[in-house]
């Protein structure tokens, strides 16, 4: 593979160290890899829409304007990515996420989704779109790894 460098999108879970795990395990190695991802602060990805373009009277308009606001974001990363990374956590569920990785699927994208084992039921079709399914960033960082140099890890 050439050394061009690689767009991953990180998609999901918020609430644990994953994508920085898996961001200093691709630069420990040197791979030619930039990561990108949505807004993490969940207060700022829930509130940029009111606080934007004003507030709204009930929930659902908020959280409407909010995904939109947010969606030129992440629709543009996914768009313009090689590999999306979709995290699922156990201690919410990441419906966004899940979204997410059917955008990527409709684009062709090369997906890894990482979860714990005991979700694998449950995301079953999420998976079955999957080019892999790990369960650590570790995995991940392996998988890429070999994806972009053709080599596996020693």
């Amino acid at each position: 593979m050439t050394q061009e460098t690689w767009t991953v999108y990180l998609s999901g879970e918020i609430h644990s160290d994953w994508r920085d795990r898996i961001a200093a395990g691709l630069n420990e190695l040197g791979l030619p890899v930039e990561c990108v991802s949505p807004v993490t602060d969940h207060e700022s990805s829930d509130d940029c829409g009111v606080a934007i373009l004003g507030e709204e009277a009930t929930g659902f308009w908020k959280d409407h304007k909010g995904a939109k606001v947010n969606a030129i974001r992440t629709r543009t990363l996914i768009e313009r990515s090689d590999v999306v990374v979709v995290r699922f956590g156990d201690k919410y569920r990441q419906w966004n996420a899940a979204f997410d990785a059917g955008f990527a699927a409709a684009l062709g994208k090369s997906i890894v989704t990482l979860h714990d084992p005991s979700l694998t039921h449950a995301l079953k079709e999420v998976d079955g779109a999957a080019m892999a399914v790990a369960e650590t960033p570790e995995q991940v960082v392996r998988i890429l790894r070999y994806v972009i140099t053709g080599e596996l890890a020693a």
